[in-house]
């Protein structure tokens, strides 16, 4: 009884709805910014394809200048801004030092995450803008924890989960995305934080852009047994090619010495500039596919593939390496799924007795499953961005299966695994401490 009624006087007091509105208005803000971010990278990327209609050409100087100058500007203006923004989100969540969580999620790294992602999508970099509104949103919601002065963790854990949900447009895959991925747990002082937060951030994005459906709607479905056996098919295939990605991107970033090190942090703009080189290279191989979310080709696929090559999914998979490895900021979850769905689209001619586009969708949960190691969240994510609930089952099968490979071949989840850079190492017992200085941030994240 004496418990309920100091509830009740939490309830009426007026700095546990000061802090509350503050977290909301964040929730608010931080759809927006996605929102924004949405509409003004799908005008870059409407901007490079008229480009490219001057001559395919162009990219060859485009892309590596690009390149360049977007790690040049990260490097010199805003550090931790680099890569996908995932990882720093994760290490701020880790990391109990106030200076070096500034350095990881703050209003400044949000514009240049912006900005730059953005020049990167300009010059044809293969990237997303989901991860870095996932680092987004956790810089808005941090910085609003910081006038409230309360739930740290907690606010960059909704803001995180804000960015995946107004970014997609997927809310259930934002709470799955938090528990699964962000925090591997999910704390009840802190799920009704994250759930509003994701309530409010979908609205506020909704109210820009509607309630759309990332890929549409597909309405197909697996009937017999053996259309069923595009589930482990796809899943075998896209987990050990996704499995292969994390493991060149996280062995790369994590290299020490030797040349290519050198190279790397020797001349980090002339290395940006040559991957840029690399990507419009398979950009011309690819007749312009590789360019970009992926969003269109993966589109096409579901649609049945027009004008998208049968090297579309492996070439793609390259290029997103090399701008991953470069430096610049952008993400990989767009580019992910449409790595998965050029590979569902290939391995659909083993199966001409099932859909094509439901081999297509497998196949992005598949790899992206691999990739993260987050089978719920690869599930989810994709049945929502399809509205294909009738697909519910083999995507769950397919995520499962594609992670279990993944995990098999000894791959580590890419963005736990690029975190650690951004967290400073413990220091041996008895051992003097010095003065912490801000992380410093991988080429890969």
């Amino acid at each position: 009884m004496h418990s309920s009624f100091d509830r009740l006087r939490v309830l009426r007091s007026i700095p546990y709805w000061r802090s509350r509105t503050v977290f909301w208005c964040g929730g608010a803000l931080a759809g927006l910014a996605a929102a924004l971010f949405a509409i003004a990278a799908d005008e870059a990327q409407v901007i490079f394809r008229d480009l490219l209609k001057i001559s395919p050409y162009l990219p060859l100087v485009l892309t590596p200048l690009g390149f360049a100058v977007s790690v040049a500007v990260a490097k010199r203006f805003f550090p931790g801004s680099q890569g996908s923004g995932i990882p720093q989100a994760i290490a701020a969540r880790e990391v109990h030092d106030e200076t070096l969580r500034k350095h990881l999620v703050s209003l400044r790294i949000a514009f240049g995450k912006v900005l730059l992602t953005l020049l990167g999508l300009l010059c044809g970099a293969s990237i997303g803008r989901e991860g870095p509104t996932v680092q987004v949103g956790a810089s808005i919601l941090h910085a609003v924890g910081r006038i409230s002065q309360r739930h740290y963790q907690g606010v960059i854990l909704a803001g995180s989960a804000a960015g995946v949900a107004a970014a997609f447009n997927t809310p259930l895959a934002g709470i799955v995305f938090a528990i699964e991925e962000m925090s591997r747990s999910f704390e009840q002082r802190t799920s009704g934080l994250v759930l509003t937060t994701v309530i409010i951030a979908g609205m506020a994005s909704m109210a820009l852009l509607g309630n759309y459906t990332y890929f549409g709607h597909t309405a197909v479905s697996l009937v017999s047994v053996t259309q069923w056996l595009a589930v482990p098919l796809c899943g075998v295939c896209g987990g050990f090619l996704g499995g292969i990605f994390s493991q060149v991107v996280v062995m790369v970033s994590r290299l020490r010495t030797g040349p290519l090190r050198a190279f790397m942090s020797g001349y980090p703009v002339v290395f940006a500039a040559s991957c840029g080189l690399l990507v419009a290279l398979l950009g011309l191989a690819s007749g312009g596919t590789i360019y970009g979310t992926g969003y269109q080709e993966a589109k096409a696929l579901l649609d049945g593939g027009s004008g998208v090559p049968a090297s579309f999914g492996l070439m793609k998979m390259v290029a997103t390496i090399l701008s991953s490895l470069s430096g610049l900021p952008g993400g990989i979850f767009a580019p992910s799924l449409a790595i998965g769905a050029g590979l569902g689209s290939n391995l659909s001619a083993l199966l001409p007795e099932t859909p094509v586009a439901a081999v297509v969708i497998l196949g992005m949960v598949g790899y992206f499953a691999g990739v993260v190691q987050a089978p719920i969240t690869s599930f989810v994510i994709v049945m929502e961005m399809t509205d294909d609930h009738a697909m519910a089952l083999p995507l769950m099968a397919t995520a499962l299966i594609g992670y279990s490979v993944s995990r098999f071949m000894g791959t580590e989840p890419i963005y736990h695994a690029l975190a650690q850079a951004f967290i400073p190492a413990a220091p041996p017992k008895g051992a003097e401490t010095s003065p912490k200085e801000p992380p410093v941030s991988p080429n890969a994240s």
